[in-house]
């Protein structure tokens, strides 16, 4: 029987709890009329894969299967999907109930995203899944399985708040990507370079930093550092002193930072608040037209659009470690710690292959 992970339950209060992980036979799936079978190859973790084992997401089950992110390949078509799907290597979609709409998803239930919650009934960490054809796309050829594996839930959030959400995606502006070695954050900054933004970062470290310089940032700054925003007014170029947009997944004090640098009507996309649940918003936003939009993962269209500029730009995800085996529940267990560290820089990444750990 294929394999699968599961959380375990135990007893324990929600941000106190932490479910352990189980290996549990599955049933193999029968495809519907119009489902893929597919074998996957290569999943990646999200933060919320953690906070589900801390009960801090909601609707956490002990039944399905963990992760949203997952590449593999199709072994079966049901009866009227199209026979030449077989052997095709995809990316799965890692949500449902948004099709297109630019503003919110459509479904009345809301958005489902994949993966250990009661609300949908399929995680991408198990070794055979059904899914209808229409969600799924071709896996980008010049990536590894690990790359592929990395791209969809932080590729999806990062594609619609800066180009969907931002109003500033063009050549020539600047953007500030808070955070900088987290998933989104890196797709972002991936994405702002190859439209021809200049791109700027804050992390808490400078070798973090230095990785994003090498990767196309124009500079970055400490945000351990009190008046870390002085600090980056000074790398702005002369001609555009200032910040169109900043792509933030931390909050806290952004706003009051903010406002030093952003542009009169410029705009702050939040896709998180790792920092805290809530931030103040200042009379001086106010009096400068700025604007705060919330942004959460995306539709199937801002998918389909977001695969095809990875493909387009020939963008390789940064995965920043790959262990080895769906029943390697000791390595795995690594990277659910390097989340809980924050230590990463780009996505983690389970290879349903035999082999040892490797550092990419």
């Amino acid at each position: 029987m294929p394999k699968a992970i599961t959380m375990q339950q135990v007893e324990g209060k929600p941000g106190k709890v932490y479910y352990p992980l189980r290996i549990v036979d599955v049933s193999t799936p029968t495809p519907g009329p119009n489902d893929l079978v597919v074998e996957i190859q290569a999943v990646s973790l999200n933060h919320r894969d953690l906070f589900l084992r801390q009960h801090l997401y909601p609707s956490p089950s002990f039944e399905v299967p963990l992760l949203a992110d997952g590449y593999g390949v199709v072994t079966g078509v049901g009866s009227s999907a199209a026979k030449s799907w077989i052997g095709k290597k995809v990316v799965l979609t890692p949500g449902r109930g948004w099709k297109d709409s630019p503003y919110a998803p459509e479904s009345p239930k809301g958005y489902q995203i994949l993966g250990g919650t009661s609300t949908i009934p399929l995680g991408t960490a198990q070794e055979v899944v059904c899914v209808e054809e229409d969600e799924v796309e071709l896996a980008p050829a010049h990536l590894s399985p690990a790359e592929v594996a990395a791209l969809p839930l932080t590729g999806l959030t990062g594609w619609r708040a800066l180009m969907t959400k931002s109003g500033n995606a063009e050549a020539g502006r600047n953007v500030l990507i808070t955070g900088i070695g987290g998933g989104v954050a890196l797709n972002v900054l991936q994405f702002a370079v190859a439209l021809g933004m200049n791109a700027y970062v804050t992390s808490g470290g400078e070798e973090k930093i230095e990785k994003a310089k090498k990767m196309g940032a124009k500079g970055g700054v400490s945000y351990k550092v009190d008046a870390w925003e002085k600090d980056l007014k000074k790398l702005l170029p002369n001609d555009r002193p200032y910040i169109d947009t900043i792509i933030d997944g931390a909050g806290g004090p952004i706003i009051s930072k903010a406002a030093r640098l952003l542009k009169p009507g410029g705009v702050i996309v939040q896709y998180g608040m790792t920092v805290a649940p809530k931030m103040d918003w200042s009379m001086n936003a106010v009096l400068m037209n700025l604007d705060l939009r919330g942004s959460t993962m995306g539709s199937r269209k801002e998918f389909k659009d977001m695969v095809a500029f990875v493909n387009e730009k020939k963008i390789k995800p940064v995965v920043s470690k790959v262990v080895h085996g769906l029943d390697n529940l000791k390595d795995i267990e690594t990277l659910f710690d390097e989340i809980k560290n924050g230590s990463q820089f780009g996505k983690l990444v389970i290879d349903f292959g035999s082999g040892v750990p490797s550092k990419l």
